[in-house]
């Protein structure tokens, strides 16, 4: 469709077609990183289950059976979502969750620790895909104020499937054990890795498709839209931001702009701070097993705290995005799961020790959203320098997972201490860092207010493609407004 064809920005300002905002409403990534998280995370459920006796592993050995997925992890993530800016969602994402369902039911058919860590660095090396890939297409769609509950209830999915893999681990723990001669822990992985193979399938129809050439500047090309709607689209994120989420083709240029601004380091590094507090999620189940009940209790009693953590995500993200603050809604909840680390390594009442698991997950997991969203609403134009930016700053934050996965050994049960105060650590610096980049974010603020700069200066990067239907003093009016996200 020519320029000339297309209704311009004043036809359509203000404007909400209904098909429209319920196509901004839906999420399908938010119903998949759910399945991503029970396929991540079965491993913490299968040890309950056995599968550290059945292969004859040290307490050493299954930490690097844990950490070895998230080597993969980090090593694609940032390809990955160069990757996407460049092709069909529904057919990438789709295609690498079915690689990683297959990979996972293979889990269940090992007899060795060597076979289990090459399954789950393959494991890892594909599921790198989704995560940032999905946070990537939500910033693609919405505004700055409606980013972090989005990425809330998306990241959500991670709670809501190990809650979800707790409870099919003891249903399976408590009838299938034995089945065929297989042990519980192998079925955990064969059924579990089978419905994302499934679900994989019904993502193909569900995800948001472009037009299905190269370059592809979603959503001013989905299908499903109608030209208005297109338009409508386009316009929120020009009005959010004062350029259109594009770069014309030009991948390069994106990339270069990420890696050139000095804030995509900050959040580089806070992120595997708050990662460290949220690594707990790995061991979960065998920390809650020293609380002394049976494997099936064990297993269930894991459920709750992640369905706490999941509301206190979302609300987090919430009023994040309503205030319009990210780095308060960072520092409160990295506050809460340090209580949550010094009473599980203080206390030894059972009721305390109880509580104090559900703030460490409620905590470590609750700032987790509000961090990627932040990032990518600081680090917002051009489209590949978000996509690169929030693929740096999960990979690197998923290096914690590696080295944090060996703070848990057997022999420092029940306490855990030593993982405990290296928690209660890195909360601490997540929080300075945070308030650091508050700081700076509002003195940019400050000197965009005093007109001592231009948006384009202080967001590092400029979209080089033309705004179809904006005149050049609306889009400039538009950047006048532009500030940054405290």
């Amino acid at each position: 469709m020519s320029n000339a064809e297309k209704p311009t920005a004043k036809h359509v300002d203000g404007v909400e077609d209904n098909r429209l905002v319920e196509a901004q409403q839906m999420s399908p990534e938010e119903l998949l990183d759910a399945e991503n998280y029970i396929t991540q995370n079965n491993i913490s459920a299968a040890k309950v289950a056995g599968i550290a006796d059945s292969l004859n592993m040290t307490s050493t050995q299954y930490a690097t059976a844990v950490a070895i997925l998230f080597a993969g992890y980090v090593l694609m993530q940032l390809p990955s979502n160069i990757f996407l800016t460049q092709i069909r969602p529904p057919i990438y994402i789709p295609t690498v969750m079915a690689i990683w369902g297959m990979f996972s039911a293979l889990v269940g058919v090992v007899h060795n620790y060597s076979g289990l860590y090459a399954l789950r660095f393959l494991l890892g090396f594909v599921e790198a895909a989704f995560y940032p890939g999905a946070l990537f297409l939500i910033s693609s769609w919405y505004k700055r104020e409606e980013m972090g509950v989005r990425s809330a209830i998306l990241f959500s999915g991670s709670q809501l499937g190990s809650a979800f893999s707790g409870l099919i681990a003891a249903g399976i723990q408590d009838g299938m054990d034995g089945a065929r001669g297989l042990e519980a822990w192998r079925w955990i992985f064969i059924i579990e890795g089978s419905i994302t193979i499934f679900i994989a399938f019904c993502a193909i129809f569900i995800l948001p498709d472009g037009s299905g050439r190269i370059n592809m500047d979603w959503p001013s090309n989905t299908r499903w839209l109608s030209p208005k709607e297109r338009v409508v689209a386009e316009w929120r994120l020009i009005s959010d931001a004062g350029q259109v989420d594009e770069d014309d083709g030009n991948w390069s240029y994106g990339f270069k702009r990420a890696f050139a601004d000095w804030r995509l380091y900050i959040f580089a590094l806070t992120f595997p701070f708050i990662q460290v507090a949220s690594a707990t999620s790995n061991f979960f189940p065998a920390v809650v097993e020293t609380l002394g009940f049976g494997r099936v209790n064990t297993l269930l009693l894991t459920v709750p705290p992640y369905i706490v953590s999941l509301t206190a995500t979302i609300i987090n993200n919430w009023s994040a995005d309503r205030l319009e603050n990210s780095s308060f809604h960072v520092m409160w909840p990295l506050a809460t799961a340090i209580v949550g680390f010094v009473i599980a390594a203080a206390a030894i009442n059972t009721g305390a020790r109880y509580f104090a698991m559900i703030l460490m997950v409620a905590g470590g997991h609750g700032a987790n959203a509000v961090l990627v969203a932040w990032t990518q609403k600081t680090m917002l134009r051009l489209r590949i320098k978000r996509a690169a930016s929030v693929a740096f700053v999960n990979a690197i934050g998923s290096c914690a997972q590696v080295f944090s996965s060996y703070l848990y050994p057997d022999s420092s049960a029940t306490r855990y201490v030593l993982a405990m105060s290296v928690n209660s650590a890195f909360c601490l610096g997540a929080i300075l860092l945070a308030l650091f980049m508050r700081i700076m974010l509002l003195r940019a603020n400050k000197r965009l207010g005093n007109s001592e700069t231009t948006v384009a200066h202080e967001m590092k990067g400029e979209s080089q493609a033309e705004v179809p239907g904006v005149g050049e003093d609306e889009r400039l009016e538009r950047r006048e407004n532009f500030r940054f996200i405290a």
